[in-house]
């Protein structure tokens, strides 16, 4: 049982490191506030505010998942961070939320949305979805239109994989930019998978104005778009390995209609 301080902290963090990852996506205009300065600025004040409250419930997409995880767990905030770490990075916690509820849940939001598509999404609940961030970008993202008309491969394929959560090893660090070591997605035709570790440059501040200061060569941080998360602790780091694997191994071997190979062709 969680202790009153430790209550307390989860509550106080929980919209901060909402901020950090729904950040990336709503600066690209897919999600959350139009405002999305101030919702930086909020994210990166460091406390949990009601300002920054009101805009995480803006966010259409991700926040019903933090309602449905929360009702679950018995938890009356969303917002609180054993909450949110489940959502983006996944936790053991999820394990909690029954298939029952995560169907009605997809039932109430996305029957209507995917029409004739729904059955195929219903796939991966039925699989062992569970409702964390890489579920609703492999499993769900593909069946409700949000890939636009623009089927091309490459193009679909890079959104998956900018969009899910990923991790990485800091290499180097330089002003505002990491030099970071992942490995991006592949698809063959038939199998969405990991592919070989590379490098790239991602962000974690502007004009020194960050959500994860102090990052050293060797940290294991997480990524969303072009941006660094939070830095991931060895628990943390296995959770989003295990989840993300979970769920590839949903749609490359446990669905009739995998959404991925629906937009990759």
């Amino acid at each position: 049982m969680s202790t009153p301080t430790e209550l307390a902290t989860a509550a106080a963090q929980g919209p901060v490191l909402f901020a950090r990852y729904a950040f990336p996506p709503n600066s690209h205009g897919y999600c959350g506030p139009a405002d999305n300065q101030a919702f930086f600025e909020h994210g990166t004040s460091g406390g949990a505010d009601r300002g920054l409250r009101v805009m995480a419930q803006a966010f259409a997409g991700a926040f019903p998942y933090l309602e449905l995880i929360a009702a679950a767990l018995g938890l009356k905030d969303p917002l609180d961070a054993r909450v949110v770490e489940a959502y983006w990075v996944g936790s053991p916690l999820l394990e909690r939320v029954s298939t029952t509820l995560v169907g009605n849940s997809m039932e109430e939001r996305f029957r209507r949305r995917s029409g004739p598509r729904f059955p195929s999404l219903t796939e991966g609940v039925l699989a062992g979805g569970l409702p964390t961030h890489c579920f609703h970008v492999f499993c769900i993202y593909p069946w409700i239109g949000l890939l636009g008309d623009d089927r091309r491969a490459q193009q679909s394929l890079t959104v998956l994989d900018r969009c899910r959560i990923r991790w990485g090893r800091v290499v180097s660090t330089a002003g505002d930019q990491v030099l970071v070591e992942s490995s991006a997605l592949t698809w063959d035709g038939r199998r969405l998978e990991l592919g070989p570790s590379g490098v790239e440059t991602v962000v974690r501040s502007i004009d020194g104005v960050g959500m994860v200061p102090d990052l050293a060569p060797g940290d294991w941080v997480s990524l969303h778009w072009e941006w660094v998360c939070d830095r991931l602790s060895e628990r943390q780091l296995r959770a989003l390995r295990h989840y993300t694997l979970r769920h590839l191994a949903i749609v490359n071997d446990g669905v009739a209609h995998p959404g991925p190979a629906a937009v990759l062709g």
